[in-house]
């Protein structure tokens, strides 16, 4: 099977099912954001074998398996029996990472800046372009039919990975940065 297909040289894509689209669609800007948040989690769990971090490759690895899940949910309008969906159960997951994370970061207090390890800037990366994907799904929600649970998963996602960002830091011995509020100068 070739890679190209030709097909969405005149600037559309198919959904599942068979529906052409526009790739400046709202559907497509939402899963394409989803497919990138995968993507930038990709380099922070490259960047964790340089600097290996406990289980959070592991934890990184299973997200970027769920965020398939998302994707093909999202490019899949109506009902597709075949087709996987995001569920309650995938949010309870990230609670429950996030509830295991902050088990063992000391509690934040204040703001802090993006950064620290590669790793850790890399997730805060993700973290950010997951908040657009989940403003991405909302917009899409306002004119189509979208899993509710969708944007919660994304929702809940990008708070993980702030977390996970945490917990990459704590783990090499790298403090996180507070913010250096105006206020405080």
């Amino acid at each position: 099977m070739k890679i190209y297909t030709k097909t969405g040289d005149q600037g559309e894509t198919g959904l599942w099912g068979g529906l052409r689209v526009g790739k400046d669609s709202a559907r497509v800007q939402a899963y394409g954001t989803v497919d990138e948040c995968n993507a930038a989690i990709g380099v922070a769990r490259a960047a964790l074998a340089a600097a290996p971090a406990g289980n959070l490759e592991a934890l990184l690895a299973q997200i970027q398996n769920q965020l398939f899940v998302v994707g093909a949910d999202l490019a899949t309008p109506g009902e597709a029996p075949s087709i996987p969906r995001i569920s309650a159960e995938a949010v309870a997951e990230l609670e429950h990472m996030i509830d295991d994370a902050e088990a063992e970061l000391t509690p934040l207090r204040q703001f802090i800046l993006p950064g620290g390890t590669l790793a850790a800037a890399q997730l805060h990366l993700a973290r950010t372009v997951c908040r657009r994907a989940e403003r991405c799904v909302v917009a899409l929600a306002h004119t189509e039919a979208v899993n509710p649970e969708v944007a919660i998963y994304l929702n809940r996602l990008s708070d993980c990975l702030f977390v996970l960002a945490r917990l990459a830091n704590a783990r090499t011995g790298t403090a996180d940065v507070p913010w250096d509020s105006p206020r405080q100068q």
